[in-house]
């Protein structure tokens, strides 16, 4: 492996090190999760791929620890928990990359919060906002919470939501990620409302 490819491995490159560095046994359950396209260019990588030095195998299960860690955090607390653990314990930087590459690689979807609350809840808090908004929250919902979600709003408001859903562009991420940011500390500060009218700290 040539010193270029030391320093920047793709990340076809690093899944290649990492089975080859697990096993056969091992690598053989980890292939089964995968669809047949990314199955041939992994084994076509794997194949192609000479020997590689310990320190390599090394940083490729360093990062994956570290993906598998943020992972875990997310399900936890969402991005925002994860990447203020994450800062935490590898600094700013280090965290941001990582952050970064479990939304590419691992596919995090936005608005993980807002597919956690109750849908009833969400209704109660949504139901102000722009119907532009409304209509991207529900994009990124499941089927069954957009329709519970969709059904308690005015009918004047469901078709105009519907026409926007049906007629949606691609937003572009930094969009989503302002939204997505507005509406977590507005439903934070209406949950910490809600526990204190109720006999919380």
């Amino acid at each position: 492996m040539s010193r270029q490819n030391r320093r920047e491995l793709t990340g076809l490159q690093k899944a290649a090190v990492l089975l080859i560095s697990l096993g056969p046994e091992m690598s053989s359950k980890i292939l089964k999760h995968m669809r047949d396209d990314e199955i041939e260019q992994l084994t076509l990588e794997i194949a192609n791929m000479r020997r590689f030095p310990d320190d390599i195998r090394d940083k490729v299960f360093e990062e994956f620890q570290q993906l598998c860690t943020a992972q875990q955090y997310l399900s936890q607390g969402g991005i925002q928990y994860a990447r203020e653990v994450l800062e935490k314990a590898l600094g700013p930087q280090k965290a941001a990359e990582i952050i970064n590459r479990l939304t590419v690689n691992l596919q995090v979807r936005p608005f993980d919060f807002v597919r956690k609350t109750d849908p009833a809840q969400l209704l109660n808090f949504i139901q102000g906002e722009h119907p532009q908004t409304i209509a991207l929250i529900l994009a990124y919902l499941s089927p069954e919470q957009a329709a519970i979600v969709m059904s308690g709003l005015p009918p004047e408001r469901q078709i105009d939501v519907a026409k926007r859903i049906a007629l949606m562009d691609r937003t572009s991420p930094e969009v989503i990620r302002e939204v997505e940011q507005v509406l977590e500390r507005k439903l934070s500060t209406m949950v910490t409302q809600d526990f204190t009218s109720t006999g919380g700290v």
